[in-house]
């Protein structure tokens, strides 16, 4: 049986865990923790979307909060808010997809076959008679001595991709057997990186081959969200970034093309395990793409909060939680069309105001410590991707990022802390002593093929070479609550307050990592990533600009 920690307050369980830093024991009030999330996931909210009146109400609130809880403004000239300049895009009328092999076509259609998209700022896209070329996983990542594009030049060619990594099918014993981390996907797997990458290498497109396994859902996941707006930052050369077109396709359809071109796609798909694997053209083959779509921009707001540090404050230890849900929906059965965003993330927002608290009551950090409040998560980590790219704070000398992002109601402690990402640096040992001292231990994802690590405010960050520690609870599974929130609340108008909810285990969740960042402001250390995770080299830049 699971044990379970006695309910406890969190400063009780502080002040028995430290009692050589009494003075300094935080200031966590489980009962007005759970009163921010009351409010914030109140329908007075309209379940807080970018760009709408709940946003509006939601930004106000936090500012007013964070002043009252002893913080300043912590944006650009000392206010609260940072405005994100956002792109977006939208459908608009059908997209015409076909292949040309052989004197013959081949028709994709939108929706059932393909899917198409471009965060391009145009109102049209038109790819013609583009040579396909298959890179396997398209992974390029010196620290693990790979490289699927080789010598390969794939300016003005749409590019075919293998969805997750290169050795999440591989058998036991195969050479290339967890040398992307086995099951547990690295950020060369998410589809992100793929497309960024054929941007980057002036791909004319990208198509990810869908299979459910390796994506973590099905078809209907990806088509009943394809005619959603797509939302990316307002970049100063966006054509230098963005491939025009990017998506997806069936793995029968792409098994078709590569019939037609004269080549096996299973025994491809196999071979592309290889390290020795050279990108393959499709011969005779060409794609030719062209749809509409509505180009704009919007802004929305990051709130962001800061206690100055005493002696070194041009330092910052930085903790991060996203404000934004989904709005107002689809209603479900029950008619509810409000998607409170409760859990996710009611609750992480709530504690960065308690941290605030905690930090603005305590001694005077010698570093300084920021809040940031992110708009954007749900549409593709928009607010913490517009601020790693126009930091407030330089990056360079941002010490660590700690994320919340899902914490779970309730009064039991848990005695496992869940840590997103374990053993990719070395926050994980602060973490763990920490936790220690205070009767847990720190546990691994139990579902790391879903590659949450690379889905949430901490990564933006994490790719410019900034230190994440990001501690879980609401959606990783790991408890009988977690499994149950995901089955039926994530996402959903369900996943809502109401007048059961106490916060004593999240309270206590947040007392850790408040000592975690305490520790981090009041000490001279530079956490560092360990040896092969992918953003050490950027760290490494990062630190020669420090010094």
């Amino acid at each position: 049986m699971r044990q379970v920690l006695p309910a406890v307050s969190a400063l009780a369980l502080m002040v028995g865990c430290f009692p050589a830093l009494a003075q300094e024991t935080p200031n966590i009030d489980a009962a007005r923790m759970n009163e921010s999330v009351r409010v914030l996931a109140s329908d007075e909210f309209e379940g807080r979307a970018p760009a709408s009146p709940g946003e509006e109400k939601t930004v106000a609130w936090l500012a007013e909060q964070f002043r009252a809880a002893g913080a300043e403004g912590g944006g650009p000239n000392g206010a609260f808010v940072q405005v994100a300049h956002l792109s977006r895009t939208r459908q608009n009328g059908p997209a015409t997809v076909a292949a040309a092999v052989g004197g013959r076509t081949i028709n994709l259609e939108r929706g059932p076959d393909v899917l198409v998209s471009s965060d391009r700022p145009t109102d049209h896209i038109t790819v013609t008679d583009a040579p396909v070329v298959f890179v396997g996983y398209g992974a390029t990542a010196p620290e693990r001595q790979w490289d699927d594009f080789k010598d390969m030049d794939v300016r003005g060619k749409v590019i075919v991709v293998l969805v997750n990594d290169p050795d999440f099918e591989a058998p036991e014993g195969d050479p290339v057997a967890g040398q992307f981390d086995g099951q547990a996907m690295t950020f060369y797997g998410r589809w992100t990186y793929k497309f960024q990458e054929a941007g980057r290498r002036g791909a004319a497109g990208v198509l990810v081959v869908h299979e459910t396994a390796g994506a973590g859902y099905g078809w209907s996941t990806l088509q009943n969200s394809s005619a959603a707006p797509k939302f990316d930052i307002v970049r100063a050369n966006p054509d230098a970034e963005r491939a025009p077109f990017q998506g997806w396709i069936q793995r029968a359809k792409a098994e078709e093309l590569f019939a037609a071109a004269g080549l096996d796609f299973a025994a491809l798909k196999d071979s592309a395990r290889s390290a020795d694997f050279k990108p393959v053209v499709l011969p005779g083959l060409t794609l030719s793409v062209d749809f509409g779509q509505v180009a704009d921009r919007v802004e929305t707001k990051n709130v962001i909060a800061r206690i100055p540090g005493s002696e070194r404050p041009n330092d910052t230890v930085m903790y991060g939680a996203h404000w934004d849900g989904y709005g107002v929906g689809t209603p479900n059965a029950q008619g509810d069309k409000i998607y409170n965003a409760a859990v996710d993330n009611a609750t992480g927002v709530a504690a960065l105001l308690e941290l605030a608290h905690a930090f603005a009551d305590g001694p005077r950090p010698k570093r300084s410590v920021v809040f940031a409040a992110w708009s954007g998560e749900e549409a593709g980590l928009l607010g913490s991707t517009y601020y790693a790219a126009n930091p407030v704070w330089p990056l360079e000398t941002t010490v660590a990022n700690i994320n919340v992002d899902s914490l779970l109601p309730g009064t039991e402690i848990d005695p496992n802390v869940v840590v997103i990402g374990k053993g990719k640096n070395q926050l994980d040992e602060i973490l763990a002593r920490h936790a220690a001292e205070a009767g847990r231990t720190l546990i691994a994802d139990p579902a790391p093929q879903a590659g949450a690590f690379y889905r949430s405010d901490h990564f933006p960050l994490a790719l410019k070479g900034v230190p994440a520690l990001f501690p879980a609870a609401g959606f990783t599974g790991a408890s009988a609550a977690s499994r149950d929130y995901v089955q039926n609340r994530y996402h959903q108008p369900t996943d809502e307050w109401n007048d059961t909810w106490r916060m004593d285990a999240a309270a206590a969740d947040t007392a850790l990592i408040y000592q975690v960042g305490r520790e981090l402001a009041d000490s001279d250390q530079w956490p560092e990533w360990n040896a092969g995770a992918e953003f050490g080299p950027a760290r490494d830049t990062s630190r020669a600009e420090r010094r």
